[in-house]
């Protein structure tokens, strides 16, 4: 599984951007695509996750509102729709996928990950 993440960017407070990961295969489909991100100085983190048959949702806290994941089942394609962004959305994120039934929220329960794009948000 090949992941590519993309879409980050310099963004104004209170803006908007949409991350776009596009999930490539030659074996097994993946089930679940997540989101995370990792601010300088700070671990990574679970943001938004889908699960790809179902597509059932999941959301940090820190995110719920503003944020929202979608597919794209023709393009392979998952997005992250950012609104609403404060500086403390800046980071780089990732998109990661898994096998299994359900969104999980660690980083470790992931197989596959995007090399991350980098998001900006000034004050």
């Amino acid at each position: 599984v090949q992941l590519q993440a993309s879409g980050g960017g310099l963004v104004q407070a209170g803006g908007s951007l949409r991350l776009s990961c596009t999930v490539s295969s030659r074996t097994s489909s993946p089930t679940v695509i997540s989101w995370f991100r990792q601010a300088p100085g700070k671990e990574r983190a679970f943001i938004a996750g889908m699960s790809w048959s179902s597509s059932s949702t999941q959301y940090a806290n820190s995110v719920k509102g503003r944020f929202t994941i979608s597919r794209d089942n023709g393009e392979n394609t998952v997005y992250l729709q950012m609104n609403s962004l404060e500086p403390d959305d800046t980071a780089v994120y990732y998109c990661a996928s898994r096998t299994g039934a359900y969104v999980a929220l660690a980083t470790i329960s992931y197989d596959y990950w995007g090399q991350g794009t980098l998001v900006t948000v000034s004050s």
